[in-house]
């Protein structure tokens, strides 16, 4: 297993300042012992890149599969820079399992290509409950904190291309 004794939280490099930035994170209610961790992650690590609190708002939905329809809600109602969407889905005994992993994987990427947003995917996918604790803040580190990476830099370089780019008119704030 790629994850064996390995925590994924270690950052290589050091994260671009989130001071400017703004955030939506929606949240998956099932699995609440899961999904409030990587929340508690996601905001941990916005607030040590400089995020405000009040750049960061937080909206939580019935499951992971609507973790979609409500980062596509952030995009159109807000003035976030990116989305965080957070949830965990765990093998059960159905297909059930293969359809939302599916489904919230394939939603998340096109709402992000349709809104030219960034959405972060920190989503677990995992076979049972210890795995996702190890994943949500246990000894593989936490997948909030990797997502709230992972959107901080992807908004950073969002603002670069946009400053780069003398022929478009910039629809984000610039780069400082």
């Amino acid at each position: 297993m790629a994850t064996a004794n390995h925590n994924l939280s270690q950052f290589y490099s050091e994260l671009p300042s989130a001071a400017e930035m703004r955030f939506g994170i929606v949240v998956a209610e099932w699995n609440p012992e899961v999904t409030e961790a990587l929340l508690e992650g996601a905001i941990r690590t916005l607030r040590a890149a400089g995020c405000p609190e009040k750049h960061i708002q937080v909206k939580h939905v019935p499951g992971t599969f609507e973790l979609t329809l409500g980062a596509q809600f952030f995009a159109e109602y807000t003035e976030v820079d990116a989305v965080i969407a957070l949830g965990c889905v765990i093998q059960g005994e159905t297909r059930h399992f293969d359809f939302i992993c599916q489904g919230v994987t394939q939603g998340i990427t096109e709402v992000q290509l349709h809104w030219n947003m960034p959405i972060a995917f920190g989503v677990l996918t995992v076979e049972n409950q210890q795995q996702a604790l190890d994943r949500a803040g246990g000894r593989h580190g936490n997948k909030g904190d990797e997502a709230a990476a992972a959107a901080i830099q992807m908004v950073h370089l969002q603002l670069e291309m946009d400053a780069a780019a003398p022929d478009r008119e910039l629809d984000r704030r610039s780069v400082n």
